[in-house]
């Protein structure tokens, strides 16, 4: 398989950041979250995992100047912790 072939994913509440490169993750996110919104989702779970906290910091910085996105924070316990962010869309 070309690494440059696009990879399909389910459109779930629910995002594992794991299998893609950091330069992916902007593209990937604004994307998955036009999706979901089409799907009706509107909470995303995006797990960054905990690990040195770089891809955590991108996905912060992403969602804050998201304009799909209405607010986020830290995952609960039971969701990832902090190695996961509960995002929430805006309506369309």
């Amino acid at each position: 398989m070309d690494q440059d072939e696009p990879i399909e994913i389910s459109i779930t509440d629910s995002l594992d950041l794991h299998t893609f490169r950091p330069k992916e993750v902007k593209s990937l996110l604004f994307d998955y979250f036009e999706a979901c919104l089409e799907k009706g989702i509107i909470e995303v779970r995006v797990i960054h995992g905990k690990g040195a906290g770089q891809l955590k910091a991108g996905v912060l910085a992403f969602l804050e100047k998201c304009e799909l996105v209405e607010s986020y924070s830290p995952a609960d316990e039971h969701r990832g912790g902090w190695g996961a962010t509960m995002v929430r869309l805006k309506r369309p």
